[in-house]
């Protein structure tokens, strides 16, 4: 198989695992969120020297992957959705390098309906349509 097939496919795997999740932390509220959650990620792997597929798969992180979470059935959300194409999209373009960073340089975010022990005495650096983001 040709290499650059092979690297093509790669990439577009990973840029769905990372719009499901995408999709079940904002349910693809506005495209700006998208984006934002969609930096967080890069930052954190950037920051951390760790691999995309590594921060995708915190749970810790991402409540949406406990399976006794609410969001949880969102992970598997009709990829033929134009919501969860609008992920996609943004997912590809982060993983090419060309999404500027949308969420000020965060590496940690959560829901503005939850408090994580870890927020507890920490301030967020932007709050993107409820969605809380941090250092």
């Amino acid at each position: 198989m040709n290499m650059a097939i092979t690297a093509q496919s790669d990439t577009m795997m990973l840029a769905h695992r990372i719009a499901h999740i995408v999709y079940a932390e904002t349910h693809a509220y506005s495209l700006r969120v998208v984006e934002a959650l969609n930096s967080m990620i890069s930052n954190r792997a950037k920051k951390n020297n760790m691999k995309i597929d590594d921060v995708i798969s915190d749970s810790i992180l991402f409540e949406s992957l406990n399976n006794d979470s609410v969001r949880h059935h969102d992970l598997y959300v009709d990829s033929n959705r134009p919501d969860f194409q609008m992920c996609v999209r943004v997912a590809i373009r982060m993983l090419h390098g060309n999404l500027p960073d949308m969420c000020r340089g965060a590496t940690m975010f959560h829901r503005s309906d939850l408090l994580p022990h870890w927020a507890i005495a920490r301030g967020y650096i932007a709050d993107i349509d409820g969605i809380l983001f941090y250092t």
